[in-house]
């Protein structure tokens, strides 16, 4: 049963996400979103962590200290930040986040829209819960500071104007479609 759970889960997850890029004219992305959800590696750890409340991930991080599902998925999907996290460039050669490309910013927003809808059906979804979900761990992530403001200008306008001017708004000046 938790298997099952988990897959509408998911795919729910990927149709609400297929559907915002779709709005704003990524439709090659919104197609294959979250594909490596559906792999071994990463649906049998989402089926036995599965609680419907958030992501089994984070049961399995709890558990063993790490969620080998999120190693795989970050780094087979280019809309997560941590997809992109290198060394930087001397003389500092600390781990930093890099520059991400304007689509997959886009598409880790609809993903961020997506999994605060699912996640917050009991709860009550709002427009301004996915940037209320960013503001509780912004201060500790590792994104580059373009991504990082491009990021928090759509989810704050997400936030004060809706989807629906937001989305506008992102497919005439940040897609250029």
């Amino acid at each position: 049963m938790k298997a099952w759970k988990h897959f509408c889960t998911i795919t729910y997850h990927k149709y609400l996400v297929a559907k915002g890029c779709f709005a704003v004219g990524l439709y090659r992305q919104g197609l294959l979103h979250d594909l490596s959800k559906y792999s071994w590696t990463e649906f049998r750890i989402g089926a036995k962590y599965y609680q419907g409340t958030r992501s089994p991930n984070n049961a399995e991080r709890e558990e063993n200290g790490y969620s080998s599902a999120w190693l795989h998925h970050k780094g087979r999907n280019k809309h997560h930040y941590e997809y992109w996290l290198d060394y930087g460039f001397p003389p500092d050669r600390r781990i930093t986040g890099m520059r991400m490309p304007e689509k997959y910013v886009v598409e880790m927003f609809m993903d961020r829209i997506a999994a605060c809808k699912v996640y917050m059906k009991e709860s009550g979804y709002h427009d301004a819960a996915p940037w209320e979900y960013y503001a509780r761990s912004k201060s500790i992530l590792l994104m580059h500071d373009d991504t990082r403001a491009l990021l928090e200008k759509m989810l704050l306008m997400l936030a004060e104007k809706g989807e629906k001017e937001t989305f506008a708004y992102v497919k005439k000046e940040i897609l250029n479609r």
